[in-house]
Protein backbone atom coordinates (compact mmCIF):
# COMPACT_ATOMS: atom_id res chain seq x y z
CA UNK A 1 0.00 0.00 0.00
CA UNK A 2 1.44 3.49 -0.86
CA UNK A 3 2.57 5.70 2.09
CA UNK A 4 -0.06 8.57 2.74
CA UNK A 5 3.28 11.07 3.02
CA UNK A 6 4.35 10.10 -0.44
CA UNK A 7 0.79 11.27 -1.91
CA UNK A 8 0.94 14.05 0.74
CA UNK A 9 4.32 15.40 -0.90
CA UNK A 10 4.31 14.62 -4.28
CA UNK A 11 0.70 13.97 -5.76
CA UNK A 12 1.84 14.38 -9.05
CA UNK A 13 4.59 11.38 -8.93
CA UNK A 14 1.67 9.19 -7.78
CA UNK A 15 -0.40 10.41 -10.80
CA UNK A 16 1.89 9.94 -13.27
CA UNK A 17 3.13 6.30 -12.55
CA UNK A 18 -0.98 5.78 -12.73
CA UNK A 19 -0.84 6.93 -15.96
CA UNK A 20 1.93 4.57 -16.79
CA UNK A 21 0.12 1.66 -15.89
CA UNK A 22 -2.72 2.94 -18.12
CA UNK A 23 -5.17 3.13 -15.04
CA UNK A 24 -6.46 6.76 -15.85
CA UNK A 25 -10.01 5.95 -14.10
CA UNK A 26 -7.86 6.07 -10.75
CA UNK A 27 -6.72 9.44 -11.17
CA UNK A 28 -9.66 11.02 -9.09
CA UNK A 29 -8.75 8.42 -6.34
CA UNK A 30 -5.70 10.73 -5.55
CA UNK A 31 -8.21 14.14 -5.20
CA UNK A 32 -10.06 11.90 -3.27
CA UNK A 33 -7.39 10.70 -1.07
CA UNK A 34 -6.44 13.95 0.32
CA UNK A 35 -9.40 15.39 0.95
CA UNK A 36 -10.42 12.06 3.25
CA UNK A 37 -6.75 13.00 4.48
CA UNK A 38 -7.36 16.33 5.45
CA UNK A 39 -10.56 15.61 7.14
CA UNK A 40 -8.86 13.01 9.17
CA UNK A 41 -6.22 15.59 10.06
CA UNK A 42 -8.46 18.53 11.26
CA UNK A 43 -9.80 15.65 13.49
CA UNK A 44 -6.71 14.85 14.96
CA UNK A 45 -5.27 18.70 15.42
CA UNK A 46 -9.15 19.23 17.50
CA UNK A 47 -8.58 16.30 19.18
CA UNK A 48 -4.79 17.29 20.40
CA UNK A 49 -6.73 20.67 21.21
CA UNK A 50 -9.40 19.07 23.11
CA UNK A 51 -6.28 17.23 25.45
CA UNK A 52 -4.52 20.39 25.78
CA UNK A 53 -8.02 22.16 26.63
CA UNK A 54 -8.63 19.26 29.14
CA UNK A 55 -4.92 19.38 30.41
CA UNK A 56 -5.07 22.95 31.14
CA UNK A 57 -8.77 23.06 32.98
CA UNK A 58 -7.46 20.25 35.22
CA UNK A 59 -4.42 22.38 36.45
CA UNK A 60 -7.19 25.06 36.50
CA UNK A 61 -9.38 23.25 38.60
CA UNK A 62 -6.95 22.16 41.44
CA UNK A 63 -5.73 25.52 41.61
CA UNK A 64 -9.09 26.96 42.57
CA UNK A 65 -9.79 24.24 45.00
CA UNK A 66 -6.09 25.08 46.39
CA UNK A 67 -7.42 28.05 47.23
CA UNK A 68 -10.76 27.51 48.43
CA UNK A 69 -12.51 28.59 45.52
CA UNK A 70 -15.78 27.57 43.59
CA UNK A 71 -14.77 25.85 40.31
CA UNK A 72 -17.87 24.19 39.40
CA UNK A 73 -18.19 25.62 36.25
CA UNK A 74 -14.61 24.77 34.79
CA UNK A 75 -15.61 21.38 35.96
CA UNK A 76 -18.46 21.47 34.23
CA UNK A 77 -16.83 22.75 31.23
CA UNK A 78 -13.84 19.75 31.68
CA UNK A 79 -16.49 17.21 32.02
CA UNK A 80 -17.47 17.43 28.38
CA UNK A 81 -14.35 16.66 26.91
CA UNK A 82 -14.37 13.01 27.08
CA UNK A 83 -17.45 12.63 25.38
CA UNK A 84 -15.93 15.54 22.74
CA UNK A 85 -13.09 13.32 22.13
CA UNK A 86 -15.16 10.12 21.91
CA UNK A 87 -17.31 11.42 18.60
CA UNK A 88 -13.38 12.99 17.64
CA UNK A 89 -12.12 9.73 18.01
CA UNK A 90 -14.71 7.66 16.27
CA UNK A 91 -14.88 10.19 13.01
CA UNK A 92 -10.89 9.97 13.22
CA UNK A 93 -11.26 6.24 13.07
CA UNK A 94 -13.82 6.35 10.36
CA UNK A 95 -11.94 8.65 8.06
CA UNK A 96 -8.72 6.53 8.28
CA UNK A 97 -10.44 3.37 7.55
CA UNK A 98 -11.50 5.10 4.52
CA UNK A 99 -8.96 6.56 3.35
CA UNK A 100 -6.93 3.02 3.79
CA UNK A 101 -10.00 1.38 1.87
CA UNK A 102 -8.81 3.87 -0.85
CA UNK A 103 -5.39 3.85 -0.95
CA UNK A 104 -5.57 0.03 -1.20
CA UNK A 105 -6.54 0.72 -4.71
CA UNK A 106 -3.20 2.85 -5.65
CA UNK A 107 -0.77 0.94 -7.65
CA UNK A 108 2.57 0.94 -5.85
CA UNK A 109 5.66 2.90 -7.95
CA UNK A 110 6.49 0.96 -10.35
CA UNK A 111 10.81 0.58 -10.99
CA UNK A 112 12.44 2.53 -13.48
CA UNK A 113 13.33 -0.52 -15.54
CA UNK A 114 9.77 -1.51 -15.69
CA UNK A 115 8.97 -1.16 -19.64
CA UNK A 116 5.97 0.60 -20.28
CA UNK A 117 3.41 -1.36 -21.93
CA UNK A 118 -0.41 -1.88 -21.71
CA UNK A 119 -0.76 -5.37 -21.43
CA UNK A 120 1.66 -8.79 -21.65
CA UNK A 121 1.46 -8.68 -25.29
CA UNK A 122 4.22 -5.73 -24.63
CA UNK A 123 6.33 -7.44 -22.18
CA UNK A 124 9.94 -7.42 -22.95
CA UNK A 125 12.55 -10.20 -23.25
CA UNK A 126 16.06 -9.22 -22.16
CA UNK A 127 17.58 -12.44 -22.17
CA UNK A 128 17.91 -15.89 -23.60
CA UNK A 129 19.69 -18.80 -22.42
CA UNK A 130 19.98 -22.28 -24.16
CA UNK A 131 19.01 -23.29 -27.77
CA UNK A 132 15.87 -25.13 -27.98
CA UNK A 133 16.32 -29.01 -29.15
CA UNK A 134 14.09 -29.47 -33.10
CA UNK A 135 12.68 -32.36 -31.66
CA UNK A 136 10.27 -34.09 -34.59
CA UNK A 137 6.55 -34.92 -33.74
CA UNK A 138 7.30 -34.84 -29.45
CA UNK A 139 4.99 -35.97 -27.29
CA UNK A 140 2.99 -34.22 -24.53
CA UNK A 141 3.84 -34.52 -20.91
CA UNK A 142 0.06 -36.08 -20.83
CA UNK A 143 1.04 -38.49 -23.39
CA UNK A 144 4.17 -39.73 -21.37
CA UNK A 145 2.81 -39.59 -18.34
CA UNK A 146 -0.41 -41.71 -19.00
CA UNK A 147 1.27 -44.46 -21.51
CA UNK A 148 3.85 -44.66 -18.17
CA UNK A 149 1.21 -45.15 -15.86
CA UNK A 150 2.34 -42.17 -13.61
CA UNK A 151 -0.67 -40.15 -13.74
CA UNK A 152 -4.40 -41.17 -13.89
CA UNK A 153 -6.41 -37.72 -14.40
CA UNK A 154 -9.62 -39.89 -14.82
CA UNK A 155 -9.93 -40.70 -10.80
CA UNK A 156 -9.16 -36.90 -10.25
CA UNK A 157 -11.70 -35.56 -12.29
CA UNK A 158 -13.86 -38.34 -10.67
CA UNK A 159 -12.73 -37.39 -7.13
CA UNK A 160 -12.43 -33.67 -7.52
CA UNK A 161 -12.60 -32.12 -10.70
CA UNK A 162 -10.85 -30.52 -13.36
CA UNK A 163 -7.08 -28.94 -12.28
CA UNK A 164 -6.42 -31.44 -9.95
CA UNK A 165 -4.28 -34.53 -10.00
CA UNK A 166 -3.12 -37.89 -9.40
CA UNK A 167 0.86 -38.52 -10.08
CA UNK A 168 2.52 -41.79 -9.41
CA UNK A 169 5.53 -43.83 -8.94
CA UNK A 170 8.72 -42.37 -10.74
CA UNK A 171 6.72 -39.02 -11.76
CA UNK A 172 5.95 -38.36 -7.78
CA UNK A 173 9.15 -38.81 -6.82
CA UNK A 174 11.09 -36.93 -10.07
CA UNK A 175 8.28 -34.21 -8.13
CA UNK A 176 9.83 -34.74 -4.66
CA UNK A 177 13.23 -34.50 -6.33
CA UNK A 178 13.01 -31.19 -8.13
CA UNK A 179 11.66 -29.54 -5.06
CA UNK A 180 14.54 -30.58 -2.77
CA UNK A 181 16.62 -29.87 -5.29
CA UNK A 182 15.44 -25.74 -5.31
CA UNK A 183 15.23 -25.84 -1.47
CA UNK A 184 18.69 -27.28 -1.24
CA UNK A 185 20.46 -24.76 -3.67
CA UNK A 186 18.62 -21.77 -1.58
CA UNK A 187 19.47 -23.38 1.38
CA UNK A 188 23.45 -23.70 0.34
CA UNK A 189 22.58 -19.35 -0.48
CA UNK A 190 22.09 -18.93 3.23
CA UNK A 191 18.40 -19.11 2.85
CA UNK A 192 15.98 -20.19 6.08
CA UNK A 193 13.30 -23.18 5.30
CA UNK A 194 10.13 -23.14 5.78
CA UNK A 195 6.94 -25.13 5.48
CA UNK A 196 4.12 -22.47 6.37
CA UNK A 197 0.39 -23.12 7.30
CA UNK A 198 -1.75 -23.77 4.24
CA UNK A 199 -4.45 -21.83 5.59
CA UNK A 200 -4.56 -18.38 6.59
CA UNK A 201 -7.50 -15.85 7.95
CA UNK A 202 -8.75 -13.29 5.83
CA UNK A 203 -6.51 -10.55 7.59
CA UNK A 204 -3.23 -12.41 7.31
CA UNK A 205 -4.21 -13.53 3.14
CA UNK A 206 -5.76 -10.17 2.22
CA UNK A 207 -2.34 -8.41 3.95
CA UNK A 208 -0.10 -9.71 0.45
CA UNK A 209 -2.02 -8.41 -2.36
CA UNK A 210 -4.86 -6.78 -3.82
CA UNK A 211 -8.20 -7.74 -2.21
CA UNK A 212 -10.13 -8.84 -5.50
CA UNK A 213 -7.18 -10.39 -6.56
CA UNK A 214 -7.28 -12.97 -4.01
CA UNK A 215 -10.73 -13.04 -4.03
CA UNK A 216 -10.76 -14.22 -7.38
CA UNK A 217 -8.29 -16.90 -6.68
CA UNK A 218 -8.05 -18.04 -3.20
CA UNK A 219 -10.28 -20.77 -1.86
CA UNK A 220 -12.53 -19.89 1.26
CA UNK A 221 -13.19 -22.75 3.78
CA UNK A 222 -17.39 -22.50 4.11
CA UNK A 223 -18.19 -21.10 7.96
CA UNK A 224 -14.63 -19.94 9.23
CA UNK A 225 -12.23 -17.37 8.69
CA UNK A 226 -9.84 -19.45 6.88
CA UNK A 227 -8.58 -19.75 2.91
CA UNK A 228 -6.38 -21.62 1.13
CA UNK A 229 -3.22 -20.16 0.47
CA UNK A 230 -2.48 -19.65 -2.91
CA UNK A 231 1.37 -19.61 -2.83
CA UNK A 232 3.42 -19.66 0.41
CA UNK A 233 4.84 -15.65 0.15
CA UNK A 234 1.12 -15.16 1.17
CA UNK A 235 1.94 -17.08 5.08
CA UNK A 236 5.58 -15.98 4.95
CA UNK A 237 4.73 -12.47 4.58
CA UNK A 238 1.60 -12.99 7.84
CA UNK A 239 4.27 -14.62 9.50
CA UNK A 240 5.92 -11.39 10.73
CA UNK A 241 2.78 -9.41 10.80
CA UNK A 242 2.86 -6.86 13.48
CA UNK A 243 6.61 -7.42 13.70
CA UNK A 244 9.06 -4.17 13.61
CA UNK A 245 12.58 -5.03 12.48
CA UNK A 246 15.65 -3.76 13.52
CA UNK A 247 18.29 -2.75 10.79
CA UNK A 248 20.80 -5.26 11.95
CA UNK A 249 18.36 -7.67 11.81
CA UNK A 250 18.03 -7.61 8.13
CA UNK A 251 18.07 -8.77 5.60
CA UNK A 252 16.14 -12.12 6.31
CA UNK A 253 15.56 -14.58 3.72
CA UNK A 254 13.42 -17.45 3.59
CA UNK A 255 12.95 -20.39 1.12
CA UNK A 256 9.39 -21.61 1.46
CA UNK A 257 7.68 -24.72 0.37
CA UNK A 258 4.07 -25.66 0.53
CA UNK A 259 1.39 -27.26 -1.66
CA UNK A 260 -0.89 -24.19 -3.20
CA UNK A 261 -4.47 -23.96 -4.30
CA UNK A 262 -5.43 -21.30 -6.61
CA UNK A 263 -9.23 -20.93 -8.51
CA UNK A 264 -7.73 -19.22 -11.62
CA UNK A 265 -11.32 -18.63 -12.57
CA UNK A 266 -11.10 -18.01 -16.28
CA UNK A 267 -7.33 -18.77 -16.57
CA UNK A 268 -6.13 -20.38 -19.66
CA UNK A 269 -5.75 -23.84 -20.00
CA UNK A 270 -7.09 -24.20 -16.40
CA UNK A 271 -9.61 -27.09 -17.72
CA UNK A 272 -7.47 -28.73 -19.69
CA UNK A 273 -6.50 -32.60 -18.66
CA UNK A 274 -2.44 -32.07 -17.54
CA UNK A 275 -0.37 -31.02 -15.41
CA UNK A 276 0.22 -27.52 -17.19
CA UNK A 277 -2.19 -25.10 -15.20
CA UNK A 278 -3.82 -26.88 -12.24
CA UNK A 279 -5.81 -25.59 -9.25
CA UNK A 280 -3.37 -27.55 -6.87
CA UNK A 281 0.43 -27.35 -7.39
CA UNK A 282 3.56 -27.84 -5.39
CA UNK A 283 5.73 -24.30 -5.57
CA UNK A 284 9.14 -23.32 -3.75
CA UNK A 285 9.14 -19.76 -2.88
CA UNK A 286 12.02 -16.95 -2.13
CA UNK A 287 10.94 -14.13 -0.11
CA UNK A 288 13.70 -11.16 1.43
CA UNK A 289 12.95 -8.50 4.17
CA UNK A 290 15.32 -6.39 3.42
CA UNK A 291 15.71 -2.23 3.90
CA UNK A 292 14.23 -0.52 1.03
CA UNK A 293 17.21 1.01 -0.61
CA UNK A 294 18.63 -2.82 -0.92
CA UNK A 295 15.57 -3.95 -3.08
CA UNK A 296 17.08 -3.80 -6.18
CA UNK A 297 20.21 -5.62 -5.24
CA UNK A 298 18.24 -8.35 -3.27
CA UNK A 299 15.64 -8.44 -7.02
CA UNK A 300 18.70 -9.14 -8.97
CA UNK A 301 19.70 -11.99 -6.09
CA UNK A 302 16.20 -13.40 -6.53
CA UNK A 303 16.64 -13.65 -10.05
CA UNK A 304 20.21 -14.75 -10.48
CA UNK A 305 18.71 -17.67 -8.24
CA UNK A 306 16.17 -18.55 -10.37
CA UNK A 307 18.30 -18.84 -13.59
CA UNK A 308 20.88 -21.04 -11.70
CA UNK A 309 18.20 -23.52 -10.90
CA UNK A 310 17.21 -23.40 -14.87
CA UNK A 311 21.23 -23.87 -16.21
CA UNK A 312 21.45 -26.50 -13.66
CA UNK A 313 18.74 -28.60 -14.95
CA UNK A 314 20.27 -27.44 -18.62
CA UNK A 315 16.90 -26.31 -19.78
CA UNK A 316 16.74 -23.44 -22.62
CA UNK A 317 14.23 -20.51 -21.04
CA UNK A 318 13.73 -16.47 -21.61
CA UNK A 319 13.21 -13.87 -18.82
CA UNK A 320 10.41 -11.75 -19.55
CA UNK A 321 10.67 -8.12 -17.81
CA UNK A 322 7.08 -7.20 -16.83
CA UNK A 323 5.81 -4.19 -18.96
CA UNK A 324 3.83 -1.69 -16.80
CA UNK A 325 0.61 -2.75 -17.40
CA UNK A 326 0.95 -6.26 -16.70
CA UNK A 327 2.54 -5.45 -13.74
CA UNK A 328 0.30 -6.31 -10.61
CA UNK A 329 -0.87 -3.01 -8.39
CA UNK A 330 1.01 -4.35 -5.54
CA UNK A 331 4.53 -4.97 -7.41
CA UNK A 332 7.46 -2.86 -8.13
CA UNK A 333 9.02 -4.97 -10.71
CA UNK A 334 8.55 -8.46 -12.05
CA UNK A 335 9.70 -10.88 -14.20
CA UNK A 336 8.92 -14.01 -15.56
CA UNK A 337 11.01 -17.38 -16.41
CA UNK A 338 9.90 -19.24 -19.55
CA UNK A 339 10.95 -22.62 -20.64
CA UNK A 340 10.75 -23.70 -23.74
CA UNK A 341 8.12 -26.14 -24.87
CA UNK A 342 8.47 -28.61 -27.37
CA UNK A 343 5.27 -29.60 -28.02
CA UNK A 344 3.78 -26.06 -28.57
CA UNK A 345 7.45 -24.53 -29.98
CA UNK A 346 6.60 -21.68 -27.40
CA UNK A 347 7.55 -20.95 -24.41
CA UNK A 348 5.70 -21.19 -20.63
CA UNK A 349 6.03 -19.23 -17.43
CA UNK A 350 7.26 -21.73 -14.52
CA UNK A 351 8.98 -18.91 -12.63
CA UNK A 352 7.85 -15.36 -11.03
CA UNK A 353 9.75 -12.77 -9.43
Amino acid sequence: MIDINLIRENPELVKENIKKKFQDKKLPLIKEILKIDEQWRKCKAQGDNLRAQRNKLSIEIAELKKKGKDASKVLEKAQKIPKQLEQLEKKANELENERIEVLKSIPNIISKETPIGKDENENVAIKTIGKPKNIQNPKTHLELAESLKLVDFDASAKVAGSGFYYIKNDLALLNQALIRFAVNHLISKGYEYIEPPLMLNEKSIYASMDKKAIEDSVYDIKGEDLHLIGTSEQAVLAMHSGNIFLESQLPKKYAAYSMCFRKEVGAHGINQKGLWRTHQFNKVEQFIFCMPEDSKKYYEELLKNSEEIMQALNLPYRVIEICSGDLADWKYRSADIEVWRPTTKSYGEVISL
